[in-house]
């Protein structure tokens, strides 16, 4: 999804953008929507991406600015098209990757990661009232008729065709029908506000500081849209189970307390949770049935199956 740049390709083309001055390239890795590589620019570490989808690197471009001290977000120096595909140019960042630290880095860092939640929380979203606050083709102003429309398979949409790919296991497909059930019934409790959202923290897209004191850099914003709040505190509680570490720390817990703490009454703190909670589910085994990761679509399933059995009747 990609496209087919590999190493020696990026470098040729940092090597007619830049000549002698960049050096160095190395790759870091890669998603379903771009690969990165990194590179010397005579004294400078940047990073260069090359994916399909300009709307991606444009989002990012828009991020910055959401920089603050308590969420550090890489500036993006240029994005263009090269190589047959579209490709960023940003400063590189180090650290460790969130999901990978233990449960001694986690306690460290929460005071940190808090910091950057209430910032985002507190940060006017820009764009005309969309959810979508970086696309210019409009789309929901409702973050209620978004929650539900986003779980629609649309022709033309980058991951179309999930539908019947899903109906294809019947035991998936009933889970996500109850799920999406259960989620209508509830939207009530959602609340029609605008808080920037990055909704993809635990995909190698937030690095902190090996001490676990800080956040590094909080990057790759195509996921980015302007909702509520507590879809990324449920964002952490969906997905603990696949990080012992973050499952022993009960980030719910922790979240909750630090609310209290501070003096943020959060209404229908539950039912929201549960609400973003499904709907993480729902959109993942979605995306895994477009992707026919099979593994990934059960165990998603599995635990969208959790969140429905600890719903009240």
């Amino acid at each position: 999804m990609h496209g087919s740049v590999d190493r020696h390709a990026a470098a040729r083309f940092l090597a007619e953008r830049y000549g002698p001055r960049a050096g160095k390239v190395a790759e870091l890795g890669g998603g379903d929507w771009s690969r990165a590589f990194s590179f010397r620019l005579e004294s400078r570490d940047l990073v260069v991406r090359f994916g399909r989808h300009l709307e991606d690197f444009i989002r990012d471009q828009k991020a910055m600015a959401f920089a603050r001290p308590e969420l550090p977000v890489p500036t993006v120096l240029e994005v263009g098209e090269a190589l047959g595909v579209f490709y960023a140019i940003s400063e590189r960042h180090f650290g460790a990757f969130l999901e990978s630290l233990d449960e001694r880095a986690w306690r460290a860092l929460m005071p940190a990661l808090l910091r950057g939640l209430d910032t985002l929380r507190e940060i006017q979203p820009p764009g005309r009232g969309a959810v979508d606050w970086a696309s210019d083709a409009g789309g929901p102003s409702s973050w209620r008729e978004w929650l539900l429309a986003s779980l629609e398979d649309r022709p033309g949409a980058r991951v179309s065709g999930w539908r019947a790919r899903l109906k294809e296991a019947p035991d998936l497909d009933a889970v996500f029908v109850s799920g999406e059930r259960a989620l209508r019934s509830r939207l009530g409790a959602c609340p029609e506000v605008r808080h920037v959202l990055h909704r993809d923290l635990l995909n190698r897209n937030v690095l902190v500081a090996a001490d676990a004191s800080r956040l590094e850099a909080v990057f790759d914003w195509g996921c980015s849209l302007a909702g509520d709040f507590l879809y990324e505190v449920a964002w952490l509680t969906f997905w603990a189970p696949w990080y012992p570490a973050l499952d022993a720390l009960d980030a719910r817990r922790v979240v909750e307390a630090h609310y209290a703490a501070s003096g943020l009454a959060v209404e229908h703190f539950e039912e929201r949770l549960a609400c973003y909670e499904l709907h993480i589910g729902l959109e993942h085994m979605a995306y895994a049935a477009f992707t026919r990761r099979a593994d990934d679509q059960r165990a998603v399933a599995r635990r969208t199956l959790q969140v429905l059995e600890r719903l009240p009747d």
